[in-house]
């Protein structure tokens, strides 16, 4: 069902990225209503605009005074996004002030409001910024975390805005679950693991398994629609970093480990969706293993690598949630329930894998178990529904929530 989206464009020079935000909005048959501040329209004038969402722009309140835009652009929108949203517009925003069309739409606005801050990092991290993005996360907005990259000029840093394929997947996310859905992790840390570890046998080889890390990031993605913080940990993954979220790249079950338990230290929630590898060779070769004149393969013994979520249920704080996965080749659902009680977990994500099941594909069908003996079968869906299913369980497992 196509929605009625006000798209807002602050004026930084990532605003011409706001043209491609507005194409995939369209071409998915919602309604766009651009509006522009004074300064954006110095970058990307009015005629690219109305060309594109095919609306007249306007971005004063005193164009077509009798149908009260400043008031009805708010009051009928089913989402209002702001990319680029500039450390002014955050001001404005948690302040309350409005004076042009754009601030006087977030003030009236009553559904989701998404926005995605891009400045130089030295104007995110000051701390008038920092307490902004705070009051309005608070009210339930969602404030996309900027991406780290190339920023204007030479500099490089975090508050680049993020790509803009990643916030239209934020913003469908938030539209799937509905205008009246609150962002229920709003003020939470969440930390999500993905993809698979690699243990290296020689310069060349490793060890690893199938993992795509699809589950992890479709993980990630709906925890920043919901309101989270999310550090994401990603384990050779290839696929486009989510918006708004804090990556970590890791290779080895080792590094995965030690950025885990790092970063779980201040989380509310732990999924650990990766695959680390169970086994890693006893030694590496520093040269690549060649083949023997007699044909006879060489004999590469393993050892057993820590058990990543084992750890993290021994050291799991009383209020926090740990989610944990078994993919399986067999009984799963019995193997899952002993998994549980073993890594003292609080939910366990099952699931059967094989060479055409799960791995690098877009749906999967799971049954999530409890730790309180809760059962829930979730049919074969895209795995972000089937993140946004796991994470309804585990805010019904957060402190102060039901």
């Amino acid at each position: 069902m196509s929605a009625g989206i006000v798209l807002g464009v602050g004026g930084g020079i990532a605003a011409y990225k706001a043209c491609e935000l507005l194409r995939l909005f369209t071409e998915s048959g919602h309604r766009v209503r651009v509006v522009p501040t004074a300064s954006a329209l110095r970058f990307v004038g009015a005629p690219t605009w109305a060309a594109l969402s095919g609306q007249p722009i306007a971005d004063d309140v005193w164009s077509d005074v009798h149908e009260v835009p400043h008031v009805r652009l708010g009051q009928h929108a089913d989402l209002v996004v702001v990319a680029p949203t500039t450390a002014d517009l955050l001001a404005k925003a948690a302040h309350g002030l409005a004076d042009d069309l754009l601030t006087n739409t977030l003030l009236t606005a009553r559904c989701p409001v998404v926005l995605a801050p891009a400045m130089h990092t030295e104007m995110w991290e000051h701390p008038a910024t920092v307490a902004n993005v705070a009051t309005l996360r608070a009210r339930g907005v969602r404030v996309i975390e900027p991406a780290v990259g190339r920023l204007t000029g030479v500099d490089t840093g975090k508050g680049r805005l993020p790509d803009p394929a990643e916030i239209f997947t934020v913003a469908r996310r938030v539209l799937a679950r509905g205008g009246a859905a609150p962002a229920d992790l709003a003020g939470r840390r969440m930390v999500v693991t993905a993809g698979g570890t690699r243990e290296p046998l020689d310069p060349v080889r490793f060890l690893g398994n199938r993992s795509s890390g699809k589950q992890g990031y479709a993980f990630a993605r709906a925890a920043v629609a919901r309101g989270a913080r999310v550090t994401l940990i990603a384990a050779n993954v290839s696929l486009a970093d989510p918006a708004g979220v804090d990556l970590v790249r890791v290779g080895t079950t080792g590094e995965l480990r030690e950025a885990t338990l790092k970063a779980a230290v201040e989380a509310d929630a732990v999924v650990m969706a990766a695959a680390p590898a169970d086994f890693r060779p006893a030694t590496y070769a520093p040269g690549k293993i060649k083949k023997s004149d007699d044909g006879v393969a060489p004999t590469i013994e393993l050892v057993t690598n820590p058990d990543i979520a084992a750890e993290l249920g021994q050291r799991k704080r009383p209020e926090q949630v740990l989610v944990v996965f078994a993919a399986e080749t067999g009984d799963a659902e019995a193997n899952g329930r002993a998994k549980l009680a073993r890594k003292r977990a609080d939910l366990i994500v099952v699931n059967e894998v094989g060479v055409d099941k799960v791995f690098g594909a877009d749906t999967n069908t799971v049954t999530v178990l409890g730790a309180d003996g809760s059962v829930s079968r979730l049919p074969e869906q895209a795995k972000e529904d089937v993140a946004d299913s796991v994470w309804d369980l585990v805010v019904a497992r957060l402190p102060g929530r039901s």
